[in-house]
């Protein structure tokens, strides 16, 4: 049995920050597809999938599903892609 909590070590971290970029990368270009295409339907379809062809293998399919999941989400609860820019939040 594999165990789920250990001691960090150099290549779990240097895994750790791999993903991280991957993730950060992805999420750039999701957001620059987005502001060029908008943030509607097509415009979140068109940036999940530019941020999954961009990435290969695996963590290119889950950019694009996480990707398309809250671009979708976020719509259907009339946030937008980006949320709102005015919200000045709990005072």
């Amino acid at each position: 049995m594999e165990k789920t909590v250990s001691v960090p070590s150099v290549s779990g971290l240097k895994g750790a920050a791999t993903d991280y970029a991957v993730g950060g990368i992805g999420g750039l270009i999701f957001a620059i597809t987005s502001g060029m295409f908008g943030s509607g339907f097509i415009g979140s379809l068109l940036a999940a999938m530019m941020a999954g062809s961009v990435v290969k293998g695996n963590r290119g399919q889950t950019l694009a599903t996480m990707a398309g999941y809250t671009g979708i989400a976020s719509l259907v609860s009339g946030g937008g892609n980006g949320g709102n820019a005015d919200d000045t939040g709990v005072m």
